[in-house]
């Protein structure tokens, strides 16, 4: 399987995916990352915070952008070399989270993709940030 090539993007493009931050996705989560801060585990707990509820955790969100761009732009064979983050708002238990990453910057000499990443929640910006890829030339 093999995604799209250096000579295949255009500054502008964009791709973009939504996936639901539910209960199940959370605590897969936190097994999977270790992860196990009540905040996102434990209603009693997230009730006495700031929150005043369970959020799903941050890097949950970025995992969305990591799939935009490991499956769909560039996709398959394109290598993360480095990812800002800043977290603006919660995600709450099942929200959906919409996912949409557009190419910034195109160094055709080194290789690599320069893309805006954003995570919203009804329209909101909950993520932001910017990651540099490295993009298969063809040939």
């Amino acid at each position: 399987m093999q995604g799209l090539f250096l000579e295949d993007l255009t500054v502008g493009q964009s791709a973009e995916m939504t996936r639901t931050a539910d209960e199940r996705t959370i605590q897969l989560f936190a097994e999977v990352s270790g992860d196990n801060n009540p905040l996102h585990l434990d209603e009693d707990y997230a009730q006495t915070t700031q929150f005043k509820g369970r959020i799903a955790h941050g890097m949950l969100s970025a995992a969305y952008i990591s799939a935009v761009i490991g499956t769909q732009l560039p996709g398959p064979g394109s290598v993360y070399m480095g990812q800002s983050l800043s977290f603006r708002r919660p995600v709450r238990v099942g929200d959906e989270v919409h996912t949409v990453c557009t190419i910034k910057d195109i160094d055709a000499e080194k290789g690599r993709v320069t893309i805006d990443t954003v995570c919203s929640v009804n329209g909101k910006a909950v993520l932001t940030g910017e990651a540099l890829i490295m993009a298969p030339k063809r040939g």
